[in-house]
């Protein structure tokens, strides 16, 4: 399974760099495959491991935050392993042959 997600804390005003970089830690310190861009964090994994992840994320934001907005997608795909890496893999191989 593969999420992307993203955590954000209303009610703080517009600096919430602080409050995600916990969410964050929190996903790297999972030890799952994540990747971090500038609007969602990917995380893989089983399903019980990936939401019990994006739960504390979202608990973390809840600590400094009244309020946390959770936007999360899924591809769950049973038996599909590193789908992070081949499903780019893929795209990448289909530009490069024109």
């Amino acid at each position: 399974m593969i999420v992307a997600f993203s955590v954000t804390p209303l009610g703080t005003g517009v600096d919430v760099g602080q409050a995600v970089a916990e969410a964050v830690r929190i996903v790297r310190a999972s030890g799952l495959p994540n990747r971090t861009d500038a609007m969602f964090t990917t995380v893989e994994g089983e399903w019980d491991e990936v939401m019990a992840v994006v739960k504390q994320a979202s608990d973390a934001v809840l600590a400094v935050a009244p309020r946390c907005s959770l936007v999360l997608k899924a591809d769950i795909r049973p038996g599909v392993t590193d789908g992070m890496t081949s499903k780019v893999a893929t795209v990448e191989r289909y530009l490069a042959d024109g």
